[in-house]
């Protein structure tokens, strides 16, 4: 009976001889074996979600196209790793995965990460600009005018852990957090346990756009518009700020490139592009 030895003798010897075959047909056909790929590597999480057109669940969008676009300047290897987003920003905050994105300004994120400019992020180095807006049932009298909500009968959902949160807890209005999706808030807001839905723009044209459009309406002034980032762990800015400061000067140099703005031409509508460039 053969020992565990002779059995990894056998296996090693086998692997060995697949191995020297691999090689002798890269030099025998005259290719050169693939070079190690010696590139940088950072682990960026995202929201496992669609929001069009800057991502997708399945890694397509333009923030995917824009961090590619910064990948192949600076030499660098991103992995995109997708989870729920309140995850995605307790990774970050432990220093497991090396950046999140796309995350709007709040000062007590500043204890998750770090945002290009620090205290004051600077706008300039956003991966994108989107608004958050009001949906409500069609004949509902919930109203904004910029500065007042009005016939607020109920609490306003908003997805959890998104920014809006904030800005809705300072109108003095009782917040539903408890949705992890646009589409969901929009079945409570149908339903009638919520007054209204706040969601970000790209959700609200989509849903607009979808089976829901016939029996939802947008506020049309924007309960908030915020420009978002990239955002990095404490550990990477702290052991390789140079690499940091790259990273972010590139975001710059690539949103507002020509190959970016291709992208942006074919895929965003023309009123939204107007915002990207302020």
């Amino acid at each position: 009976m053969a020992t565990r030895s002779d059995r990894w003798g056998r296996t090693r010897r086998a692997v060995l001889l697949c191995c020297s075959a691999a090689c002798g047909t890269f030099a025998s056909q005259g290719i050169a074996a693939p070079p190690p790929d010696d590139r940088p590597a950072l682990a960026l999480c995202f929201e496992r979600t669609d929001v069009r057109p800057w991502r997708t669940e399945d890694g397509h969008g333009l923030n995917f196209d824009l961090l590619r676009l910064v990948a192949e300047r600076e030499h660098l290897r991103f992995d995109f790793q997708g989870m729920p987003w309140k995850r995605c920003l307790a990774q970050l905050k432990a220093n497991a995965v090396d950046g999140a994105f796309a995350v709007s300004f709040v000062a007590d994120r500043r204890e998750i990460g770090e945002y290009p400019g620090g205290a004051t992020p600077d706008a300039a180095k956003r991966m994108h600009v989107d608004r958050y807006v009001l949906l409500r049932r069609k004949g509902s009298t919930v109203d904004w005018d910029g500065k007042t909500l009005r016939n607020v009968d109920g609490a306003i959902g908003a997805q959890l852990g998104y920014s809006v949160t904030a800005v809705l807890r300072g109108l003095n209005v009782r917040v539903d957090e408890g949705s992890q999706r646009a589409e969901e808030l929009v079945r409570k807001l149908l339903a009638g346990r919520v007054a209204a839905a706040a969601v970000g723009g790209s959700d609200a044209r989509t849903l607009l756009a979808g089976p829901y459009g016939a029996q939802i309406e947008a506020l049309p002034v924007p309960l908030i518009e915020k420009p978002y980032f990239l955002i990095l762990s404490h550990q990477l800015v702290g052991r390789r700020p140079e690499l940091a400061r790259r990273v972010w000067d590139a975001i710059e140099a690539e949103r507002n490139g020509a190959a970016y703005r291709r992208l942006e031409q074919r895929d965003v509508p023309a009123s939204v592009r107007d915002q990207q460039h302020r």
